[in-house]
C-alpha cells in the first residue's frame, strides 16, 4: 500500500530574508514529504514597510532569487509567488488562503513561528495543522522587523547572496595621480572588506599603454563585472577604484574626442551610494603609464572630468589634503552611511 506523501507550507513577505527564515523552513521540511515555500509580495505595501524601518526597498524577484539560492540543494522545497496587491490596507486572509490552496493543491501542515496565527489558519486552512516552529528565536534570534531597522548591526544573521544586495558601494574617484588606489586600499584594510582595483591599468601594463578603441568596452564591462563579485565577498562595504565615467574620461583623451555608447550605458547601470572625488593636490607620480603631471594640465583635467560627472548629474563629495587628511575625511563620510545601523 502506498503511503500518501504530506505536504506544507509557510509563508512570509521575507523582508528581508534572513538566517532565522532558513532555519525555520529546514525544521520545516524535515517534517513533510514537499515543503511550499510562498513568497507574498505587494509592491506598495512592501515598499511601505521598508520605507518605514528604514531599509531600501527589495522588490520580489530579488528576494525569491534569494531564497532559490539558499534553498537550491533541498530537493523537497519549492518556492512560489503570490502577488497579492489588492490587499495593501487590510489583508484579506480569506482571498490570500484560497490563491495558496489553488497554487500547491491539498495542504496536510502550515508552518509558521507565530502561535498568534493558530486562529487564522485554523478557519481558512481548517484541513490542516497548524504547526510552530522556533516561536521564541532561540535558534537565531532575530525578527524581519528587528533586521529590518538595525542590518548592519546584524549582519552576520543575512545569507551570503542577502548580504551582496545590501553592501554599500563607495567609488573612489578623480584624475591621474591623485591617490584613488591607495585610498582604496587603506579604506578596505581598515573596514576588513574588498576593493575592486582599476581595470583599466591592468590593460595599459598589459599593453603598455597601446589601447585600442574597443578596449574601453571591455573596460568598463569588466570593471562593471568585478563590482558585482566583490559585492558578494565584501562586510557591509565595497570600495570601487575608479569606475565607469572615468573610462569614458579616458577613452575621450586617448581618441580626441571619442566616447562610447557602450560606456554611457554600464554609467547607468552603476549604483553607488558615495562616490569620494580626490581633489589633485598631491604631488603626480609619473610611474611610465601617466603623461599630465604639469600643473595646468591637471587642473584643466580635474575641471573636465568634474563636468562629466555633474552633466549626468552623478552627485560626488570633493576631498583634498595630505594622505592622512584624505583618509580622515573619507572614513567620516563613510560612516555616514550607516548612522543608526539602518539602510539610509
Amino acid at each position: 500500500m502506498t503511503k500518501n506523501k504530506t505536504v506544507g507550507f509557510i509563508g512570509g513577505k521575507f523582508l528581508p530574508f534572513h538566517l532565522g527564515h532558513v532555519y525555520v523552513i529546514i525544521a520545516a521540511s524535515n517534517l513533510v514529504d514537499k515543503l511550499h515555500v510562498v513568497v507574498s509580495s505587494s509592491k506598495n505595501r512592501d515598499r511601505e514597510i521598508c520605507e518605514r524601518d528604514g531599509m531600501k526597498y527589495i522588490p520580489a524577484d530579488v528576494r525569491l532569487s534569494w531564497i532559490g539560492e539558499s534553498l537550491n540543494n533541498l530537493d523537497n522545497v519549492k518556492v512560489i509567488h503570490i502577488e497579492d496587491d489588492q490587499w495593501d490596507e487590510d489583508y484579506d486572509w480569506e482571498a490570500g488562503a484560497n490563491m495558496i490552496k489553488k497554487a500547491i493543491g491539498p495542504i496536510d501542515f502550515v508552518f509558521s513561528s507565530e502561535e498568534s496565527y493558530g486562529e487564522h489558519f485554523k478557519k481558512y486552512y481548517p484541513d490542516s495543522k497548524h504547526v510552530v516552529v522556533d516561536d521564541k528565536r532561540k535558534t537565531v534570534t532575530i525578527s524581519a522587523t528587528e533586521m529590518r531597522k538595525k542590518l548592519y548591526d546584524n549582519w552576520d544573521k543575512l545569507p551570503n547572496c542577502v548580504k551582496s544586495y545590501f553592501v554599500k558601494r563607495v567609488a573612489i574617484v578623480g584624475t591621474e595621480s591623485c591617490g584613488k588606489s591607495t585610498l582604496a586600499k587603506k579604506l578596505a584594510k581598515f573596514y576588513n572588506t574588498e576593493w575592486a582595483h582599476e581595470v583599466g591599468r591592468d590593460y595599459c601594463e598589459r599593453y603598455s599603454n597601446l589601447l585600442t578603441k574597443d578596449m574601453f568596452d571591455k573596460i568598463a564591462m569588466e570593471h562593471y563585472l568585478l563590482q558585482v563579485k566583490k559585492a558578494g565577498e565584501s562586510n557591509k562595504v565595497l570600495f570601487v577604484d575608479s569606475e565607469a565615467t572615468i573610462t569614458q574620461y579616458y577613452l575621450n583623451m586617448y581618441f580626441n574626442g571619442a566616447k562610447s555608447d557602450l560606456i554611457e550605458e554600464v554609467i547607468k547601470l552603476q549604483d553607488y551610494d558615495l562616490i569620494i572625488y580626490l581633489e589633485p593636490d598631491i604631488p603626480w607620480v609619473g610611474d611610465g603609464l601617466r603623461f599630465a603631471g604639469e600643473e595646468k594640465f591637471r587642473a584643466k583635467n580635474n575641471e573636465k572630468l568634474k563636468a562629466m560627472f555633474s552633466e549626468r548629474g552623478i552627485d560626488f563629495v570633493s576631498i583634498g589634503g595630505n594622505y592622512s587628511e584624505r583618509f580622515n575625511k573619507a572614513k567620516d563620510l563613510i560612516e555616514g552611511l550607516f548612522v543608526g545601523g539602518k539602510d539610509v
